[in-house]
Order: C-alpha cells, then sequence, then structure tokens
C-alpha cells in the first residue's frame, strides 16, 4: 500500500508539473533493458517547484534535469540520451554519469600501497582515467526511490575491479529538495586499504539550448589556485597561483573571454580541463564556484566538502554525439563541474590523501543549487 501511495503521489506531481510548465519527460520504457541479467531503470524526482530530474540505475546518470528560468520557463540543461541505447553506443563515455573507483587521471595507471604496487586498467593512454574502462559509469547499480525527491542507489565493487584492491561497498543518495537543489551523497566502506575519489560528471548548458556555445557563460571559482598538469593531463604536482593567468576566476569572467589565449596548460587541455584547489572556510560545506548564463538568468551554484573541483569546458566535444531531440553535440557546448579530490594523489604525496582504510567510511558531497536572476 505504501509502495501504491508513493508511485500515486508521483505520478499526480509530474502529471500537473508537466501540463504546468511543459516538462517532456522522457518515456521510462526508453531505459527498460536486462544485461547480464540486471535490469537497467529510469527514476523521476521532482521537488514541490517542479524541479525534476530523471536518473538512470545505468551508471547512475542524470538523465535529464529541468530548472527554471528567471519567467518561470523550464528547460532540460544536461546532455545525455533519449534512450539506454544512446549511452551503451556513446562516444562520450560520461554524460550525467557517477565515477568511480577514482575520479580524473591516475598517471600510469598504477599506485602503490604499503610498498605492494597495483596496476590498473588503463583507458586514457598510458594512464586510467574516472576508474577504467569498467568504472562505475558503466555498471548497473541497485537502486530504490526513497520518497518523491530522493533516489539511492548502492554498489559492490568486487576486490581487484579495474586493478584496485579491496572490496568496496559504496552508496550514494540523489536528492531533489524544495530549494531547488540537486544533492549528491556518497559513502563507502572498504575491507582493505585502497583509493577512492567520486564525483559526479553531468554536462551543463544552462540555456538549455544544447546547440549554444557554454562560452558566454559566467564563471566564478572560489580558488587562489590550481594543479598545472602536464601535456598528458597528469598534475606536475606543483600549487599553482591563478594570479595574473586565465586560470583566475575569482571574479566572474565569462568563459570564453581568455580561453585562446596563448597560455601552456590551454593549450596542453585544448581550453579549460583542470582541477582547481578551492579555498575551503571553516565550515565543512563551502562554496566552489557559481555560473550565471545571462540571458536565460538560471544560475547554478556548487557546494562541497571536497579540496577540490575539476572545471572541464567541452573542448573533446566534436559533434560525434547525437543527444536528445536530435541536437548534435558540438564543441564546446557545455561544461562539467566535478568536485573532487585531486588528480593522481595515489602517485602525489604533497596532494591530500584518498587513502580509505578499513574501519572507515568515505563521504563526500556536492550540491548543485539552481537560481535565476
Amino acid at each position: 500500500m505504501k509502495k501504491l501511495i508513493l508511485v500515486l503521489m508521483v505520478l499526480g506531481m509530474l502529471t500537473n508539473c508537466s501540463e504546468k510548465n511543459k516538462i517532456k519527460l522522457i518515456d521510462g520504457e526508453n531505459f527498460e533493458k536486462e544485461i547480464g541479467g540486471e535490469n537497467i531503470m529510469l527514476f523521476t524526482l521532482q521537488n514541490s517547484n517542479g524541479m525534476t530530474a530523471q536518473i538512470t540505475n545505468f551508471g547512475g546518470r542524470v538523465v535529464a534535469l529541468w530548472v527554471s528560468d528567471s519567467k518561470g520557463k523550464f528547460e532540460d540543461i544536461v546532455m545525455g540520451y533519449d534512450n539506454i541505447d544512446g549511452y551503451l553506443n556513446s562516444k562520450e563515455a560520461y554524460f550525467g554519469a557517477l565515477i568511480g573507483r577514482y575520479g580524473n587521471r591516475i598517471a600510469n595507471g598504477m599506485f602503490s600501497i604499503d610498498s605492494v604496487v597495483y596496476n590498473l586498467d588503463r583507458n586514457n593512454g598510458d594512464n586510467q582515467l574516472h576508474g577504467g574502462p569498467g568504472g562505475f559509469h558503466n555498471v548497473i547499480w541497485d537502486a530504490k526511490q526513497i520518497d518523491p525527491q530522493t533516489l539511492r542507489l548502492e554498489y559492490f565493487s568486487k576486490d581487484t575491479e579495474e586493478g584496485y584492491p579491496g572490496n568496496l561497498h559504496v552508496k550514494v543518495i540523489y536528492k531533489v529538495t524544495d530549494s531547488d537543489e540537486l544533492i549528491v551523497e556518497y559513502f563507502a566502506t572498504t575491507d582493505k586499504p585502497t583509493y577512492i575519489n567520486l564525483t559526479h560528471h553531468s554536462f551543463f548548458n544552462l540555456t538549455g539550448d544544447m546547440s549554444k556555445s557554454i562560452n558566454d557563460h559566467i564563471m566564478m571559482i572560489n580558488a587562489m589556485y590550481y594543479t598545472p598538469v602536464d601535456e598528458g593531463l597528469i598534475p606536475t604536482g606543483e600549487l599553482a597561483t591563478v594570479e595574473n593567468t586565465p586560470m583566475d576566476f575569482r571574479i566572474p569572467t565569462i568563459i570564453g573571454e581568455r580561453i585562446n589565449e596563448n597560455f601552456q596548460q590551454l593549450i596542453y587541455g585544448r581550453g579549460y580541463d583542470h582541477n582547481w584547489v578551492l579555498d575551503k572556510g571553516s565550515e565543512k560545506t563551502s562554496l566552489a564556484a557559481k555560473v550565471v548564463e545571462p540571458i536565460s538568468g538560471r544560475v547554478i551554484e556548487v557546494f562541497t566538502n571536497e579540496p577540490g573541483m575539476q572545471f572541464y569546458g567541452g573542448n573533446f566535444l566534436d559533434g560525434s554525439d547525437i543527444g536528445k531531440g536530435g541536437v548534435v553535440y558540438n564543441h564546446r557546448t557545455a561544461f562539467c563541474l566535478e568536485t573532487q579530490h585531486f588528480p593522481d594523489s595515489p602517485n602525489q604525496p604533497n596532494f591530500p590523501t584518498t587513502l580509505l582504510n578499513p574501519g572507515e567510511e568515505y563521504y563526500s558531497v556536492c550540491i548543485y543549487r539552481f537560481l535565476s536572476e
């Protein structure tokens, strides 16, 4: 009976909001597929204001995210596909996905713990990226919708999966709040020392039109330092000041204003694809970034307890992927804000550690708060 009441509440909220704001929900049947005896599904979360997220348990991906502009018009502001086959055949592997065991790059696909060397599955030249080819973005999570606004995902990552030590139990909570937030909380435990760095990889365009450039968005990143990279996008180990460089977003700046400057880091990344060292206050969760789209008035604020955030400007989108509504995803038509520990931390002793030991609980949180101006 409780499950029936929950379903009716969700359907009632969605019907009223969809009619009022013309939110075009993706049909759940488009994601019903069985792979290896496990069922892929699509879940819909919605708050009292109409903000709506659709999430699949394949890779824990945010498939659609409907957010209001300054005039009350809702648009879907994330890239993705209308059906599961799009994700299974996509050139871009990470649209909307949960990332693990380790977000970002690990140099040479290896690290050591207590003098034991672990060789990881490599998928980025000689390096591992975002947990390897079989990372959390490509697994089917156990899913339960707790209420109309909350989804719980769980996954058991076995010892040696993608080369990582330890049996790792992971839980992720997605919640759409009545304050127009999408909260992503991560929890994990292990039975052996292991490295872990979980993050989220939605591709945002606050215009709601994925054919438009994001270079006119205005960005603030709350960081005095960033971690420079080599030509393979592996951190050098240095914490470099952003001052007097195109990496300085402490004052809100148009994303594309300096993107073509002759600056070596922009050349290596083909634009922005770097980790910023966040200025942390006394609060456990603090403001990392703010992005404003001036025409629609949509605003995203990012809060986290993590020490870093990767800002990626869609530099590798090249028109190969055709997404929702038949839109071609071209160069720099989306940005990602991935809260995280620093890339390659297992091999960088001066970076904050990402080691998780038995008896400890890993916890990370990312809050995407949506406003309008």
